[in-house]
């Protein structure tokens, strides 16, 4: 489970922020609590603010750490790596808007429980990137028992000797061969299949990271069949019975394997069935011409059922994009339920969406802000960390969402009335 997510000089955010999912002491919704490590976490976090505000940042911020982690092996020479894939790495974006910070280091740290180890230990782990440069990375770790006393893995700082305890000789020597600036030792360390580093490879690579405010994206995934689901009846039904809880019409579906001249390649013609009233015949309608908002769901399906499964995270942008509110209530009322969430998996979203705004649905420790200041620069705060100009607390009682809209919490946009779509004056009228 993530604890902590912290990150500093990238794009928007010019200053550290955190994004900590351990529950505070308040006493409402104590259900939503799971226990990991002697700490007691929040298994949802819903991310608000206004356009343009920043809180999709928080998103690629964590976006951008997977990536590096997941890929930054292949990174060295530039033009060895155009030739052999054709692409370069993406840079670090650092806050641009004062001359400062641009030339400054970007930070990416995470402190997390590794649900597939059952063993409670507790990691520690994070980078620095300048341009295209490693100029420190580290890991530590910490036993159930051991409080809060964290044991260095490894430590690397640019200009000083590495430190790495616990490692065989071969594995220290090979990675130090291997190693260049642009490259993180764990993503390095997996490749060269050192289980203690890929194991903290494969914590990323078992979350769900899914941007559906890019329409390119939603365009991608609606076409990306669950695994099984072409040659396992039982998938399908699965995938059914989840239509269900939404839209009960969506009886079944039917998969045609198309004829192509490359056998290599694979495609399928896909309908969903759905029920004619009470007759109970079926009509066949190709999966590509539902609904963008039941396209999504079938999107979303795969990556619920992993993390569900994984007791993972799942991190998205702009959920309640093209699905109703009470659709959105039931994703995160999935994750807060003991008995279906049973792996403690976790629910990380940027939304709009007012109707989840709501101390009946989610704690005050569960609803993050992002506000821009006038300086241009991103601020991140919970619900329970805000205090109004006197000093006053968010109570638990008040009306969340009217409050919101009102201003009282900040992260709204700004309006003024749109005064240049005025009408022009014609033959002087």
């Amino acid at each position: 489970m993530l604890i902590q997510f912290n990150f500093k000089n990238f794009k928007s955010f010019r200053d550290e922020v955190s994004l900590d999912l351990t529950a505070t002491k308040i006493t409402e919704h104590e259900d939503h609590v799971a226990e990991a490590a002697n700490d007691k976490l929040l298994k949802v976090a819903a991310i608000y603010g206004a356009n343009a505000s920043g809180k999709s940042n928080v998103y690629d911020a964590f976006e951008y750490m997977t990536y590096y982690v997941v890929e930054s092996f292949k990174f060295g020479d530039e033009e060895e790596r155009r030739r052999k894939t054709g692409d370069a790495y993406l840079k670090v974006t650092p806050f641009l808007f004062d001359e400062t910070s641009r030339d400054e280091e970007t930070t990416f740290e995470v402190f997390y429980v590794d649900n597939s180890e059952d063993t409670g230990r507790t990691y520690q782990y994070g980078f620095s990137l300048k341009n295209d440069e490693v100029v420190e990375e580290w890991l530590y770790s910490k036993a159930k028992t051991a409080r809060n006393k964290y044991r260095t893995i490894f430590y690397r700082k640019k200009g000083e000797e590495l430190e790495m305890n616990g490692f065989s000789k071969n594995h220290v020597e090979n990675i130090k061969a291997s190693l260049n600036k642009e490259s993180l030792i764990v993503s390095l360390g997996s490749k060269l299949r050192i289980a203690r580093l890929k194991k903290v490879r494969d914590w990323f690579l078992s979350n769900e990271i899914v941007n559906f405010g890019d329409p390119a994206e939603n365009f991608l995934l609606s076409r990306v069949l669950p695994e099984g689901f072409v040659d396992r009846k039982e998938v399908r039904d699965n995938v059914a019975e989840y239509f269900a809880s939404f839209d009960e019409a969506i009886q079944d579906f039917n998969v045609e394997e198309l004829s192509q001249d490359d056998e290599k390649e694979k495609s399928f013609k896909i309908d969903a069935l759905h029920k004619i009233g009470d007759s109970g015949k079926m009509a066949s309608i190709p999966l590509k011409q539902e609904s963008s908002g039941t396209l999504k769901m079938f999107a979303l399906y795969s990556s619920l059922k992993e993390v569900l499964d994984q007791g993972s995270i799942l991190f998205i942008d702009e959920l309640n994009a093209r699905l109703h509110p009470l659709l959105v209530r039931n994703i995160i009322l999935t994750f807060l339920s003991p008995e279906i969430n049973t792996q403690n998996a976790q629910l990380v979203f940027t939304t709009h969406d007012i109707w989840q705004f709501s101390n009946e649905l989610l704690r005050r420790d569960e609803i993050w802000m992002v506000n821009k200041n006038r300086e241009g620069v991103s601020e991140l705060y919970s619900l329970v960390e805000f205090r109004d100009e006197e000093g006053n607390k968010v109570r638990r009682d008040e009306a969340l969402a009217k409050n919101y809209l009102t201003g009282n919490y900040g992260a709204i946009p700004a309006l003024k009335p749109i005064k240049m779509l005025k009408g022009r004056a014609v033959d002087g009228k």
